[in-house]
């Protein structure tokens, strides 16, 4: 870290694994008093006795509240929040299966709602704190076979845009986070290169410095996402065009 920590206490959903689990590792080796949720009691388990184990299944807006109320009993209020509970399934355009649409969007987009509407009330009310969530980079363009995933990051980033200013004026910051491709168990089902792949200890380093700093947007890695921003940029003919010679031929 190139800059303090500053926060007292942490809570990080999504902990079990990727950069949810390696988030809530770097913060407690730091001294934040992290708590940690995921649906596995078993895998917060493996964290270790100085992060708080809270099972959560951010679909359930009560058992979020519930949950806030227990950690901030627990360990005090919550200083920062990075809801990183998410789900992905590469959709093929020949087998469109409504329930994966509406799996990962309660999951990845209401998750992240549910998890807000138990935490934000108490920041605000506090005036202070920060909360965040991971999106992606997918989240600026569609891409072939992110059509159920990729929308779910979009609503994030429009999330976070729509939010930013209120909760900037209530004393409270707000940040999301836009990884590229991560080694995790999800992006172990593509069956694609993908380029700029990072282990999930590096994409937890960035996001908490990035987070340290109180940028909006925490986005990595950097030429990737150039590459997809430029890409957004261009007219739709010449967007698709790339896309059938890139993503396509590679896949």
């Amino acid at each position: 870290m190139n800059r303090p920590i500053p926060w007292k206490t942490a809570w990080i959903t999504g902990a079990s694994t990727g950069i949810g689990r390696d988030i809530a590792r770097q913060l407690a080796a730091q001294g934040v008093k992290v708590a940690a949720s995921a649906r596995s009691a078993e895998k917060l388990a493996e964290l270790g006795s100085d992060i708080l184990a809270v099972p959560l299944d951010v679909t359930d807006s009560a058992a979020c509240k519930a949950a806030v109320e227990l950690i901030e009993a627990v360990i005090g209020p919550i200083d920062l929040a990075v809801f990183g509970a998410g789900t992905y399934s590469p959709v093929a355009v020949d087998d469109l299966q409504p329930d994966v649409f509406a799996g990962m969007m309660g999951t990845n987009y209401m998750g992240v709602v549910n998890c807000l509407s138990a935490l934000a009330p108490r920041m605000l009310a506090r005036k202070s704190g920060q909360i965040s969530w991971i999106a992606s980079v997918a989240g600026y363009v569609g891409l072939p076979k992110a059509a159920a995933y990729g929308p779910t990051k979009a609503a994030l980033i429009n999330l976070g845009e729509s939010l930013y200013p209120e909760m900037k004026a209530g004393g409270v910051r707000l940040s999301v986070i836009n990884p590229g491709f991560v080694e995790t168990p999800l992006t172990a089902q593509n069956d694609f290169p993908m380029p700029f792949l990072m282990k999930p200890e590096e994409a937890a380093r960035r996001s908490i410095e990035g987070l340290a700093a109180g940028r909006f947007e925490i986005a990595y890695p950097r030429r990737f996402v150039a590459i997809l921003k430029a890409a957004r940029a261009l007219p739709y003919p010449l967007f698709f065009r790339l896309i059938a010679r890139t993503v396509l031929k590679s896949g």
